[in-house]
């Protein structure tokens, strides 16, 4: 049985500040792939002279460091080296760190609740979760953290802060972050707690407009998208907007799920690898709620993995309109391997591709409307117009049940959101267009 994971990374890691754990596309597997004999033939043969240099270097470190050193923990620290040296999201897995990235996927971890990565010696925030404690406290996507309490982060395994941010319920930390458009550091408290992420939201926009946000690819994702779906039907939709902003990933069937949600025919994603079991296809199906909608897609460069998937398949598709900001780019794959009954390894494995051919590693979904998030000021425009109601003796309207809409609310979504905003009204607009 194979389960599948995804979501973003930076420069060099990735983790979910929780009891915190790397997420990433990822098949878990039941045991290590073995290559048949005409593999095994034409790789080239070990490099004995590195074999030495390594041999050499151990001993060195045993007889000559400081301090004894355990042969074990030696040999698990280059285990370790090895694995890091290949992709930012290859790693050697130790019981926590798989049992954390279990309980991502599942909607319930402790801890902060953001995603964060390592930068220049930094850790540095991808996105905090939705209706978590970081997020409640301030915590903004692009903060550099600094300081962990009064440990200096700069240089600091990122396994080694993400330690630092654990702790029990209740307890408080407090990050000291670098933040663009501010003078000096902040120093911001946060109480750790259970996080219990609900994955998808939903309201009514004005005219009967859809919303739906997804904050990361949970197991039952694809089902709470059909059934906030389902609910919001009954307000005859004219469109949806469909919000994958600062959404890390999570699961690959979920992600699959929520695409044939919204097609009918058609891939969806596809995967390439160098081992058989690496090629897979994922295609829609007639099992759709909303094939004809209007829809927007909103994307930033904190939706990565399975939101790139989800809005890739929509774009080359033309079923949505993407806007926002050019996505992350988290284009591959990993196979977690079980190495031992406590241990594992991550191992990228494959690429993925949207239906069009597109490899998005490093490169991202760039939108099809690109909108930058602004805050935005509404005009004073003096006194009102005087209208033909204005004038005495005016002849009535003859259906006095009709009243003017106010913009109030239109109005405060402009200063709230104002990508969301934008895409709005590109709803608006292409629902007058459809009729």
């Amino acid at each position: 049985m194979k389960s599948v994971f995804m979501s973003g990374g930076l420069k060099n890691s990735l983790i979910s500040i929780a009891m915190s754990g790397c997420l990433s596309l990822s098949v878990i597997a039941a045991e290590a792939p073995v290559p048949d004999a005409e593999e095994v033939k034409s790789e080239k043969v070990l490099p004995l002279d590195e074999l030495r240099l390594f041999t050499e270097v151990f001993q060195r470190i045993k007889s000559s460091y400081v301090e004894p050193v355990d042969d074990a923990q030696l040999l698990e620290d280059a285990l370790r080296g090895m694995i890091a040296g290949l992709d930012p999201h290859s790693a050697y897995l130790e019981p926590s760190e798989f049992e954390d990235l279990q309980a991502h996927t599942s909607g319930e971890f402790g801890g902060l609740g953001i995603e964060v990565g390592i930068e220049d010696g930094f850790v540095r925030v991808i996105t905090p979760i939705d209706d978590t404690p970081a997020q409640r406290a301030g915590v903004k996507s692009g903060d550099l953290i600094t300081k962990l309490d009064d440990h200096a982060v700069q240089g600091m395994d990122l396994s080694k802060a993400v330690e630092l941010m654990r702790g029990k319920p209740g307890s408080k930390i407090i990050l000291t972050v670098v933040r663009q458009g501010e003078d000096k550091p902040l120093e911001i408290e946060v109480i750790r707690d259970v996080i219990q992420v609900a994955s998808v939201k939903s309201r009514m926009l004005d005219d009967n407009i859809a919303y739906l946000r997804v904050s990361q690819f949970q197991v039952d994702s694809g089902k709470e998208v059909n059934k906030h779906l389902k609910r919001l039907m009954k307000n005859d939709l004219k469109g949806v907007v469909l919000d994958l902003r600062n959404n890390p990933g999570g699961v690959l069937q979920a992600a699959v799920d929520i695409g044939n949600t919204f097609l009918n025919d058609g891939l969806i994603v596809y995967t390439k690898g160098r081992l058989p079991d690496s090629e897979q296809r994922f295609g829609a199906t007639q099992d759709t709620l909303v094939p004809d909608l209007p829809m927007v897609v909103l994307i930033n460069g904190g939706s990565a993995s399975a939101s790139e998937i989800v809005a890739g398949a929509l774009q080359d598709q033309k079923r949505a309109v993407i806007m926002g900001l050019p996505s992350f780019g988290k284009g591959s794959v990993q196979t977690v391997l079980p190495l031992t009954k406590e241990r594992a390894l991550k191992l990228t494995t494959a690429r993925y591709y949207t239906p069009a051919g597109r490899s998005i590693q490093a490169q991202g979904i760039k939108p099809d409307i690109e909108v930058k998030d602004a805050d935005i000021t509404l005009r004073d425009n003096g006194p009102e117009y005087l209208k033909e109601r204005d004038l005495s003796g005016h002849l009535e309207n003859g259906d006095e049940s009709k009243t003017d809409k106010t913009d109030a609310d239109v109005a405060g979504l402009a200063a709230q959101d104002y990508q969301l905003y934008e895409a709005l009204n590109l709803l608006k607009a292409l629902v007058i267009v459809q009729k």
